[in-house]
């Protein structure tokens, strides 16, 4: 059990560096990977703290990340998005978002979300000592263990479902995913998996983005030029994705 504390403790630890080192870069804006980065290191740290979800310090700052998550969603969307929009030589249509970006992402370094969550982590190490010494840790691998098995199993029975749903699949893989990535130690995966559920949920996320697009469109006259386009590619898109999770499926029994 202590050596699963100390994991703990030091990928923590390490998140807390990481987060506060993007905190810098998007309050001077002197990147554009600065938010990306963000909440990559915000789903790894929810992803490590997942399976811990009845511990209430562990509660509370998942709860925290997941705010700051979903405070970002919507500015991740649009840059991913004016990036799209330069690629296709919309320049007009890819300025209007980024000058809007430009202004936006500096106060997420400000924002009660990323403010809280800062303040929530730092004290989250000496808790979990705390804890330890307590006594109330015992048994903690066996329980991050157990609720990894249990997401996988949750995602097996998911994808054999005729008619699945794409956007609980999405969902899953991703948990499943970071949480191996986060407890290598104790996941419990076939060989070779991982590259697997990676190359499902890019595909996925292929399909997710067209949709978001199209669902744009109809509200953002700039986005027209892009329709013709977008409804071919989600087409082949969703081909991409339902081949992808055939091979995920197959992969997985």
């Amino acid at each position: 059990m202590s050596s699963m504390v100390d994991h703990l403790v030091a990928e923590v630890l390490a998140l807390d560096v990481k987060l506060l080192a993007c905190q810098a870069r998007l309050a001077v804006s002197t990147d554009s990977e600065a938010l990306h980065d963000l909440r990559t290191t915000v789903r790894r740290l929810r992803s490590v703290l997942r399976p811990l979800r009845e511990k209430p310090s562990a509660a509370e700052l998942e709860e925290a990340a997941r705010a700051v998550g979903q405070l970002t969603t919507p500015l991740r969307d649009m840059q991913v998005l004016a990036g799209f929009l330069e690629e296709q030589g919309l320049n007009e249509a890819a300025f209007t978002r980024n000058r809007y970006l430009e202004s936006a992402c500096p106060k997420v370094a400000s924002s009660p979300e990323l403010t809280r969550l800062l303040k929530l982590i730092d004290r989250f190490p000496e808790m979990l000592r705390l804890q330890q010494r307590q006594g109330m840790l015992r048994g903690l691998r066996k329980t991050i263990e157990k609720r990894m098995d249990k997401q996988w199993h949750k995602l097996r029975v998911a994808i054999a479902e005729p008619g699945h749903d794409r956007h609980d699949l999405r969902l899953l893989i991703k948990r499943v995913r970071y949480a191996a990535e986060a407890y290598p130690q104790l996941s419990h995966q076939p060989k070779n998996m991982q590259a697997r559920l990676k190359s499902a949920q890019g595909e996925l996320g292929d399909w997710h983005d067209h949709l978001q697009w199209l669902a744009q469109a109809a509200e953002q006259p700039d986005l027209a030029p892009c329709v013709p386009g977008w409804q071919i590619g989600i087409v082949g898109a969703e081909r991409k994705a339902e081949a992808s999770l055939k091979r995920l499926a197959k992969a997985c029994f």
